[in-house]
C-alpha cells in the first residue's frame, strides 16, 4: 500500500531520544532530582537552579542547597533547605529548614526549623523549632520551640512557648506554659505541671502539686514561716513553701543549750502534707541538719519527722511528733544531746548513732 508508514532503524532511536529528552525535560520543569551531589553551591550537579530542586539524595562536601529534600541529605557543613525536609538530614555544623521537617536532624552545632518538625532531632549546641517539636530533641545547650510533644533533654536549657506533652530534663533550666514533668539543675518554670517539678533550687509555677525543690513558688500551693524545737534544744526558723502536696524547707538557727562555743544551725529538706481532715494533717519531712562553731566542730544530723499538724483558723498551725535522726561527728567533739542510742558505731574514727528524738513548732501560712 502506498499509504503505509515504514519506519527505519534511525527514525527509531529518533523517537526514543525525543522520549528520553521530553523526559529530562518535564523532570526539570518540575525540579525534581534523585541524586544531588556537590562540594558547595553553586558548584553540584543541580547548578545554580539548586534552590529549585526536590531531592531524594543529597550529598556535599562542605554545605548544600535545596527546596525540599524527601530522604537523606548528607554535608560536611550545612543543609540549606527552603521547604521542607523528610528522611534524615545530617551535616557536620548546621542543619536549616525553612518549613516543616519530619525525620531525624542531626547536626555538629544547630537544627533549626521554620514550621513544625516531627521525629528527632540531636544537635551540639541548639535544636530551635518555631512551630511544635513532636518527638525527642536532644541538644548540648538548648532547645527550643512553640510547642513539645515527647522527651526534650539538654546541657543547660529547654524552653516551650506553649504546651508540654512529655518532659523537660536540664543542666540548669526548664520553661513552659503546661506541662507534664520537668527535671533541672537549677530552676523549673511553668503555668501547670501535671506530674513532678524538680530542680536543684526553685521550682516557679501557678499549679503544681508535686515540686521538689529547696525554694517552690507556686501561686496555688502553701508557703509558710515556721518556728520549730528539737530534742538537742535547737531553734530554727526555717521557709517551708510548695505545692498541694510537696514542699521544700530552708532554715537557720541557734543551738540554745549552755555550750564552751556557740553553736549555729542550717537545715533543708523535703516534706509533704498528708490530709486527714480540714484542720488536721500529718507533715512528713526528711531533713539534713547541721551545727557548727565555726572553728572546726560540726554536728550532722539526718533526721525522718512524723509531724501531726493542727491549723487554728487559716493562718496558724501548730505540730509536733517524733523523729528518727542518724548523726555523725569528730569523737573529740563533745556533743551531749542524747543519751540513749537504738544504735551507735564505737570503732569507726567518727562518731555515728541513730535515736528517737521529737520535733515541735508553730507556723505562719503566708
Amino acid at each position: 500500500m502506498k499509504n503505509r508508514l515504514v519506519m527505519s532503524p534511525n527514525s527509531s532511536i529518533i523517537t526514543i531520544l525525543f522520549a528520553i529528552f521530553s523526559f529530562n525535560a518535564f523532570a526539570q520543569r518540575d525540579s525534581v532530582s534523585l541524586v544531588h551531589v556537590g562540594f558547595i553551591y553553586p558548584v553540584s550537579s543541580n547548578g545554580q537552579r539548586a534552590a529549585s530542586y526536590t531531592n531524594r539524595f543529597s550529598l556535599h562536601a562542605i554545605a548544600g542547597v535545596s527546596a525540599n529534600e524527601t530522604g537523606a541529605a548528607i554535608a560536611g557543613a550545612a543543609n540549606l533547605i527552603k521547604k521542607d525536609a523528610s528522611g534524615g538530614q545530617i551535616a557536620g555544623a548546621v542543619n536549616l529548614i525553612g518549613g516543616s521537617a519530619r525525620g531525624m536532624q542531626v547536626a555538629g552545632a544547630l537544627n533549626m526549623v521554620g514550621k513544625s518538625a516531627s521525629g528527632m532531632q540531636m544537635a551540639g549546641f541548639a535544636n530551635i523549632v518555631k512551630g511544635k517539636a513532636k518527638g525527642a530533641q536532644a541538644a548540648g545547650f538548648m532547645n527550643l520551640s512553640g510547642g513539645a510533644q515527647g522527651l526534650q533533654i539538654a546541657g543547660f536549657t529547654n524552653i516551650v512557648k506553649d504546651s508540654v506533652q512529655g518532659a523537660q530534663i536540664s543542666g540548669f533550666l526548664n520553661k513552659a506554659g503546661t506541662t507534664n514533668a520537668q527535671v533541672s539543675g537549677f530552676m523549673n518554670i511553668a503555668r501547670k505541671v501535671r506530674g513532678i517539678q524538680l530542680a536543684g533550687f526553685v521550682n516557679i509555677a501557678d499549679s503544681s502539686d508535686y515540686p521538689i525543690a529547696i525554694f517552690n513558688f507556686i501561686k496555688t500551693g502553701e508557703k509558710s514561716i515556721a518556728l520549730t524545737l528539737d530534742e538537742s534544744m535547737t531553734s530554727i526558723a526555717s521557709f517551708r513553701s510548695g505545692g498541694r502536696v510537696l514542699y521544700g524547707i530552708a532554715g537557720v538557727g541557734y543551738n540554745l543549750k549552755s555550750n564552751p562555743k556557740p553553736l549555729y544551725a542550717v537545715e533543708a529538706g523535703l516534706g509533704a502534707h498528708i490530709g486527714l481532715a480540714k484542720q488536721l494533717r500529718i507533715n512528713l519531712e526528711a531533713v539534713s541538719h547541721s551545727l557548727s562553731d565555726f572553728e572546726g566542730g560540726h554536728y550532722f544530723k539526718n533526721s525522718v519527722r512524723i509531724l501531726p499538724g493542727y491549723k487554728l483558723g487559716s493562718r496558724f498551725e501548730i505540730f509536733a511528733g517524733p523523729t528518727v535522726n542518724y548523726v555523725t561527728h569528730e569523737r573529740e567533739d563533745e556533743f551531749s544531746f542524747v543519751d540513749k542510742y537504738l544504735w551507735k558505731n564505737s570503732k569507726s574514727t567518727d562518731f555515728q548513732g541513730v535515736f528517737i528524738g521529737f520535733n515541735a513548732g508553730l507556723q505562719i501560712i503566708l
